[in-house]
């Protein structure tokens, strides 16, 4: 653990620098308004938050602070910090993810399960087909399509907006659906290269029940890689995701960033890129202590 812990710096470190010379590419600034503001005035914004001079020390005086965990100030939102604004963000994003991340295993664990100890059935094929077409339709196609059915349609839900358990629904769905098509397949795949071992079959010529031959005997060495797949997965919805906070008019990371973007705020870009990239290394390596507990093999050879 501790060494991957201090591969996460040079990763990091790669991260910064290409996010900073990327935003910097970008063409337009951050005080690019509708209306021109006058030269004087903004030379001395520049000056203030130190555009004014070359990239590389604009480069180097953020790792310093970086190092220090300072996340800088935002150029957008002036008398707010980086930390601040994703402070007050973040805790929307992470309980989505959650709520989307538990949706998306119940459904597709289950599903993955179903289809392997049936194959070729139509419990095998009827899912199955419903999987390929979540892994084939995006978050801006399906939702849209639930907001459509069950907010202008049957009027169940609200289509929009934050600040009740109602709200939940429509983005958790979308981002779960399409999280646990892939984990379907993935489970029923891992489950039939399974179902022909020793193991299993001793199990079943014992008399176990067939659930408890799934979901104990099989499942544990199954799921290596389900969770292998699922840490960067769990990353991207954790961390927020851009297209269904936008759509959804959710008040988390995803569209903050896009925000960011937008305004030309590159402190504000850096600090929840670095957030992300945090969140994809530490739930890759919550991922593999994982698979080094369901597999013992792994956990003797590091």
């Amino acid at each position: 653990m501790l060494r991957r812990l201090l591969e996460m710096i040079p990763v990091l470190l790669v991260v910064v620098t290409a996010t900073f010379f990327l935003a910097h590419a970008v063409p337009g600034g951050p005080f690019d308004k509708d209306r021109p503001m006058p030269a004087e005035v903004k030379a001395r914004l520049e000056q203030y938050y130190g555009l004014d001079r070359p990239p590389h020390v604009q480069l180097g005086k953020y790792m310093l602070h970086l190092a220090q965990g300072d996340l800088g100030p935002s150029i957008k939102y002036p008398g707010w910090s980086v930390r601040e604004i994703i402070g007050s963000r973040m805790g929307v994003s992470c309980s989505l993810g959650l709520v989307a991340l538990l949706l998306a295993v119940l459904i597709g664990v289950p599903v993955g399960v179903l289809a392997a100890s049936r194959p070729n059935s139509w419990l095998d094929r009827v899912p199955m087909g419903f999987t390929l077409v979540g892994i084939c339709v995006p978050s801006f196609v399906l939702g849209p399509i639930l907001a459509l059915v069950f907010s202008l349609g049957l009027g169940w839900l609200p289509p929009c907006g934050w600040g009740s358990v109602v709200h939940y629904v429509l983005p958790a769905c979308t981002l779960g659906l399409i999280t646990a098509a892939p984990l379907a397949r993935l489970t029923r795949g891992s489950l039939m290269e399974v179902r022909s071992l020793d193991y299993v079959r001793t199990a079943r010529a014992k008399g176990v029940p067939p659930l408890r031959v799934w979901f104990v005997h099989a499942l544990r060495n199954a799921l290596l890689p389900v969770v292998t797949y699922l840490g960067p997965a769990a990353a991207g919805l954790v961390s927020g995701s851009f297209v269904v906070e936008s759509l959804f008019d959710v008040p988390g990371m995803g569209r903050l960033f896009v925000s960011a973007i937008i305004n030309r705020d590159v402190m504000l870009i850096l600090g929840t890129t670095i957030i992300y990239a945090v969140a994809l290394l530490f739930l890759n390596l919550v991922a593999d202590l994982v698979n080094a507990a369901l597999n013992p093999k792994v956990a003797r050879g590091r």
